[in-house]
């Protein structure tokens, strides 16, 4: 039965329709994933659905008494606030002690044992975990997940992507780790310009029923901007018909002109951008490097390859970020070294805005922020503005002078990313690049990664995108030390699960068996290898070459034969041949106007992919 209803609802916020006339329903027990191009509304969705937002206009009905909890991406505790006190909150005696030896549980699989910390002490990554455990804790019937992975590592994610699985509940969540969805959700929500769409699948199914919609949108599409050719091509040659059936051509031409073409998501494309690297390139050795007498890192060793991919991956609070700042000389190390080749120019992708070498003034203009970096940037496709990056990156030309501070936490990321780029880096160091990052831009970044001509270190807790962008694996071990694991992440978890060295209480890959791993790996490489771009066959760019001539040949032609049946039109046995022919041309037009229709169909796809 349905318990959440919101009825063709609207909403705006300052120049932006973020809904217009969108439904959504949510029934009992449903695990529902919400997706969408950063921007689009999702996070806003969740709010009006939990009632923190209003819609403009339309209808939210919630069945009676239903309790509604929301997790938001930023936490609002008291900083005074014990740890177990404001998950226990108006609790007593029994009651209390059992909820906080539950919470004290779910914790600690969430890496958290210093129980009796003040929330004002913990970092923003643990406050978030802490408002997870609440929420899941909580005697809510419905849970609005906004980004519940983000500040999550590999092993408390898998925690996660289990516990939520086992859940009763009904659970509605917003994330942008794929192989979550794939694994949690039994239904996928897209909201897209303005609308909700939904799909009875998890993520992969999600992905095929995506694909058949949009290609039938577009077939659709394509065949009324044929029709619409075809009847431009008759108003404009003029078409010898009788007036009313010409009338009739024109009516339906301006018909067909009038209507809206289909909507497509934009796209963040990258051409190939960077600067030439030389003989060395980042050569690492011994590298120490400890805090308040710990060593995080202890005695590495490592010398980049050109075009080397790489994967770090850890515990939360192992040191990744502090390898990443060392490789990018942020910090200083206290034995060994890093050395840096001469024509070595690094891109740093922070994992938090603030941290990056670009501030960003809340009163900057979006284009501004850009230039700052560089008006053009040499592309493998040419030198491209700033301008026209920015296009790339889904801002359009009258957003371009918008100020930072309009933009939301995903549109920043995106943009930051995008001024990185704008630098012409040979060695990009991916600071969990996807943090906030939809997952229209995290496909298209791997896409770009695959061309990139340099070196791509990357930390990240995001599996499918470690499976997807990197070669070699670098894992932080209890002591400090790296080990080194070829292949993706999926390659790194089966060895340390057949050497069981991953933690015993953390499910791996969603429990699936080694087999099912590898065959999922092949899968998801296929997927990839079908991503061909589209062109013409040696014949068809040959046709379309000279095939209006063709056309315009043989309408002349028709109009030669049609003079002469005046001419001849006592001469019987000539009427006959000249008719005869006559039928013969006009097949022949019908099927070079059929050929025409489709190469101009085809070209004009090659144009847009």
């Amino acid at each position: 039965m349905n318990i959440i209803t919101l009825e063709n609802i609207h909403k705006v916020f300052t120049e932006r329709q973020v809904f217009d006339g969108a439904s959504f329903y949510l029934e009992e027990g449903e695990k529902v994933g919400v997706v969408g191009i950063n921007g689009t509304g999702k996070s806003t969705l969740l709010k009006i659905i939990a009632g923190l937002e209003e819609a403009d206009d339309g209808k939210r009905i919630l069945a009676n008494h239903l309790v509604v909890e929301y997790l938001a991406q930023h936490t609002n505790f008291a900083p005074e606030e014990d740890m177990l006190s404001c998950i226990s909150e108006g609790l007593s005696g029994e009651e209390k002690v059992n909820k906080e030896t539950q919470a004290k549980a779910m914790l600690t699989g969430l890496g958290i044992t210093e129980f009796s910390q003040k929330v004002g002490t913990l970092s923003g990554g643990q406050q978030k975990r802490l408002a997870l455990t609440k929420i899941l804790l909580s005697d809510a019937d419905v849970l609005l997940l906004d980004e519940p992975t983000n500040h999550l590592d590999q092993r408390m994610t898998s925690w996660l992507e289990e516990t939520l699985k086992r859940s009763k509940k009904t659970i509605i969540m917003v994330t942008h780790d794929r192989y979550f969805l794939d694994s949690v959700c039994n239904r996928i929500v897209e909201v897209d310009k303005g609308k909700i769409y939904s799909y009875a699948e998890n993520y992969s199914g999600f992905l095929q029923l995506k694909a058949e919609r949009e290609d039938m949108e577009r077939a659709a599409d394509r065949k009324r901007k044929s029709l619409l050719r075809t009847e431009l091509a008759w108003v404009q040659r003029g078409a010898r018909a009788r007036s009313t059936k010409q009338k009739f051509r024109l009516n339906r031409y301006e018909e067909l002109k009038n209507v809206k073409d289909a909507e497509t998501d934009g796209t963040v494309e990258l051409g190939s951008i960077a600067t030439r690297m030389g003989k060395t390139t980042i050569e690492i050795e011994n590298l120490t490097k400890g805090f308040d007498g710990k060593n995080y890192i202890k005695d590495f060793t490592y010398f980049f390859r050109k075009q080397d991919r790489i994967g770090i991956v850890g515990g939360n609070g192992c040191g990744k970020t502090t390898l990443m700042k060392l490789i990018a000389g942020k910090l200083e190390p206290d034995a060994g070294s890093v050395k840096i080749g001469q024509t070595i120019k690094i891109g740093y992708y922070s994992q938090k805005i603030e941290d990056a070498d670009a501030k960003m003034d809340p009163q900057q203009k979006i284009i501004d922020y850009i230039r700052d970096a560089a008006d053009y940037v040499q592309t493998s496709e040419g030198p491209v503005s700033a301008s026209a990056m920015l296009e790339r990156f889904l801002f359009i030309k009258s957003a371009q002078y918008n100020l930072l501070g309009k933009l939301s936490g995903g549109e920043k990321r995106r943009l930051n990313l995008l001024r990185v780029l704008m630098e012409a880096p040979n060695v990009l160091i991916l600071d969990e690049p996807t943090n906030d990052l939809d997952i229209t831009t995290l496909t298209v970044l791997e896409d770009f990664l695959d061309s990139f001509e340099g070196i791509v270190i990357v930390v990240s807790h995001d599996r499918y995108f470690l499976d997807r962008t990197v070669s070699r694996i670098f894992a932080f071990m209890e002591d400090g030390t790296l080990r080194q694991f070829e292949g993706g992440y999926t390659d790194y978890e089966l060895q340390m699960e057949e050497e069981g060295l991953l933690h015993p209480v953390m499910p791996v890959s969603q429990g699936k068996s080694v087999e099912e791993k590898k065959k999922a790996q092949e899968d998801w490489k296929k997927q990839s290898a079908a991503n061909k771009k589209l062109k013409f066959t040696f014949q068809e760019q040959k046709d379309y070459e000279v095939i209006e001539d063709e056309i315009a040949a043989l309408e002349e032609k028709l109009r030669c034969l049609e003079a002469d049946m005046v001419k001849y039109g006592r001469d019987f046995g000539k009427l006959n041949d000249l008719t005869k022919e006559k039928e013969a041309t006009e097949k022949l037009l019908e099927e070079k106007m059929d050929r025409w229709m489709y190469l101009e169909d085809l070209a004009e796809r090659i144009k847009n992919q």
